[in-house]
């Protein structure tokens, strides 16, 4: 059931750390809570509870940092089949992907890639990579399986993992408090979808019972099936379509008051085709296997404030099998001796685990948080190469460790006053083959939070992040087939270290126009520069080749058409650029009457090499995005429209294959229908106008107009 809840008042005089909940209740919780029934969705997700930001609760429009969060019922409405559908909506934050693969790699204030977004699925980090012409560090998750999504970005959020120079962006699969509410002791959600365009089919059950307080267990079967999309003039996109097959269980025992032991098991099959749009030509199947598994404690109980300890350990894998299919036996991947059934399996495993405290006191009329942790990261890479040895050269074998131990304190004074402090030391150790790399470093932060009046708050951020290079980017060795260049290795790169300056307004106002309305904004101002900036650069003499395989010079000349005959290339390899900068603005708010809602994000972002000035390539155009909604039939009806505009990106540094995109306008139409509490029906039409566009950093162009409906039934008892 969704419904509006109620906007309570502020109290002041809360614990130092824990910020004020201006909905739902007044206090945040400390305890390990009882089951509880799925809330009533909060009329704005800019007062759902975060973590990211100091791994303390508290509602996004108080967290002192930009800091922003997905609800399930956005999620929903949109009924993404990739989770870029609903992250475009996100200030600051952006997505490359490769159509033909589900893959997605997350962007946030121009950085990307290689670990500088700590990407996290149930607390698990999810470090998969593998080089080619797309993004270098992605994730698998369908967002059927997604419960909400918590985002910090900067690095910011000091304490919450190695390498974040860019931010956090946790995903929190759905669990049992998703689909019961707190009377309901068993049972299930059963949805199916259907589409146009590609959207062929979506099965969706998720069940869960509950033995009465002490324990509690969830399940949840995907099945979704794609076709090939066809874009906005009507061209068919080959080989966009894939299937997944999922399963995501979970379990939650309280042996004793305080005390919570929970567990999640999330597997998840994709099998698609891959038409190597910018792979000389070469297609490919690939099956990939992306398991995540987590093991939690938490101690909380609000007579024991010096205590709220936390640990989990996790592990993560994914395995893809690229099996080369039968037209790519002959051509240019055919004459370097790759056959049809050639195989390239790429294994990543990442294990870990995080523990802290937070204890919570008084000290000469100030409250504090003070949270002690610490952090550790294997990441193994395995790549077995039956077609040539070209998987093996760029995405390489190795090991990585990454150790990292942290402080922070959030010290509030009267109800005017919050300061964050936070120290943590990071350490790594990387090895492959003859190549042995390690070093460390200790990463500050200060934040400062002034309110001078009830619903406002002014904040400023000084915090410095620690990267360090990826197995990938110090061991990548090899030769690209075409145009022929080397790939060189480099075992002296150093680590990324990035100083933000960060400053924002957060306003929170209820009662504006009309009685129980609600008005939530933010507004973010940064400048990060990033020292000893890793990038991919043209090293060595400059040498010639020819533009058309086989065809000599003298022959290209004479063909029709203008190209280029011969290209001039260079070695490549992974160089520390002395010093990029990146700065920017974010806007991001939102209004709720009851008998509707609006919200606007808005994301400015410039970054360039500061010695050279060179815009560096991952940097995003502008865009904002708005959305109206309109309730009607007591809530039970919703329809809208989302608006999102997008700049032209036409500077492209030299020499990339990156193409410059021109500006777009999208615009979609969104309806729900709730027939009472156990029927519901969604509809969307997504890029309504039919426009054709290609995303910034995508290689391919996005679909064109499609439709997808939704049916949701519910059986539950009590």
């Amino acid at each position: 059931m969704i419904s509006r809840r109620p906007l309570l008042s502020c109290r002041p005089g809360l614990l130092i750390g824990v910020s004020l909940l201006c909905l739902g209740s007044a206090h945040a919780q400390i305890a390990a809570p009882p089951p509880v029934a799925p809330a009533p969705e909060a009329p704005i997700a800019l007062d759902t509870i975060t973590v990211t930001s100091t791994k303390t609760e508290e509602s996004a429009i108080d967290a002192l940092s930009g800091t922003s969060v997905v609800t399930r019922e956005q999620i929903r409405r949109l009924q993404p089949s990739r989770l870029s559908d609903v992250l475009r909506d996100v200030p600051g934050v952006t997505t490359q992907e490769n159509q033909n693969d589900p893959a997605q790699a997350i962007n946030i204030r121009g950085l990307q890639d290689f670990g500088r977004v700590n990407m996290l699925v149930d607390g698990a980090r999810q470090d998969f990579q593998t080089s080619g012409h797309s993004a270098n560090g992605v994730f698998y998750l369908d967002p059927e399986l997604v419960g909400g999504i918590d985002i910090t970005r900067g690095p910011t959020s000091t304490i919450y993992g190695s390498g974040a120079i860019g931010g956090v962006v946790a995903f929190r699969t759905r669990s049992i408090d998703d689909i019961l509410t707190p009377d309901e002791t068993a049972g299930a959600v059963q949805k199916w979808g259907f589409g146009t365009n590609g959207q062929r089919f979506l099965n969706s059950t998720a069940l869960g019972a509950r033995i009465g307080t002490a324990a509690d267990v969830f399940g949840q079967f995907v099945y979704r099936n794609n076709t090939p999309y066809r874009d906005g003039i009507g061209n068919l996109v080959r080989d966009t379509g894939n299937e997944l097959t999922s399963g995501l269980a979970k379990f939650n025992v309280r042996p004793a008051d305080g005390h919570e032991v929970s567990g999640t098991a999330l597997i998840q099959n994709f099998d698609f085709a891959n038409n190597g749009s910018s792979n000389a030509g070469a297609r490919f199947a690939n099956a990939v296997q992306a398991d995540t598994y987590t093991l939690g404690y938490r101690f909380a109980r609000p007579d024991v404030p010096l205590i709220d300890l936390s640990a989990k350990g996790y592990y993560t894998t994914t395995h893809n099998t690229l099996t080369f299919l039968s037209d790519t036996a002959s051509g240019l991947y055919g004459n370097l001796g790759v056959r049809a059934g050639n195989q390239i399996n790429y294994d990543i495993d990442t294990s870990g685990f995080d523990i802290h405290n937070t204890a919570r006191f008084d000290t000469w009329g100030a409250s504090h948080a003070l949270t002690l942790g610490g952090d550790m990261v294997f990441d193994s890479v395995r790549t077995t190469d039956r077609a040539g040895g070209f998987g093996s050269a760029f995405t390489p074998s190795g090991e990585r460790n990454l150790a990292g131990a942290f402080v922070q304190d959030e010290m509030r004074y009267a109800s005017w006053l919050r300061v964050i402090g936070a120290l943590r030391y990071d350490r790594y150790d990387l090895s492959g083959g003859a190549y042995r790399s390690s070093g460390d470093r200790l990463s500050p932060k200060i934040t400062v939070g002034v309110s001078p009046f009830a619903g406002i708050e002014f904040y400023a951020t000084y915090a410095e992040g620690y990267r360090a290079p990826s197995i990938t980017e110090t061991l990548v060795q090899g030769i690209h087939p075409f145009p022929a260049f080397n790939i060189l290795p480099n075992p002296t790169l150093r680590p990324e270290v990035a100083h933000t300056i960060e400053g924002g307004i957060n306003l929170k106002y209820g009662d504006v126009v009309q009685p129980g309305d609600v008005l939530r904004a933010k507004l973010n101002v940064f400048n990060n520069i990033v020292d000893d900036y890793i990038n991919i650069s043209p090293v060595g003499p400059t040498y010639f080749v020819p533009a058309i395989p086989g065809i000599p010079a003298s022959v290209c000349a004479r063909l029709p058409g203008r190209f280029p005959c011969v290209i001039p290339v260079q070695s490549l390899q992974y160089l520390n650029i002395a010093q990029a900068e990146l700065s920017g603005v974010e806007i991001e708010g939102a209004y709720d009457w009851g008998g509707g809602f609006v919200s606007l994000a808005a994301t400015h972002t410039d970054g360039r090499n500061k010695a050279t000035r060179e815009t560096l390539l991952t940097v995003p155009p502008d865009r904002i995005s708005a959305t109206l909604g309109l309730r009607f039939l007591d809530e039970r009806v919703t329809v809208g429209s989302r608006l999102t505009f997008v700049d032209s990106r036409l500077d492209v540094p030299a020499g990339t294959t990156i193409l410059a995109t021109k500006a777009y306008a999208l615009v979609d139409f969104f309806a729900s229908y709730r027939v009472d509490d156990r029927i519901r029906a969604d509809v969307i039409v997504q890029n309504a106008f039919d426009k054709r566009y290609t995303q910034y950093l995508n290689l391919l162009p996005s679909p064109g107009l499609t439709a997808k409906a939704a049916l949701s039934i519910k059986f539950a008892t009590r």
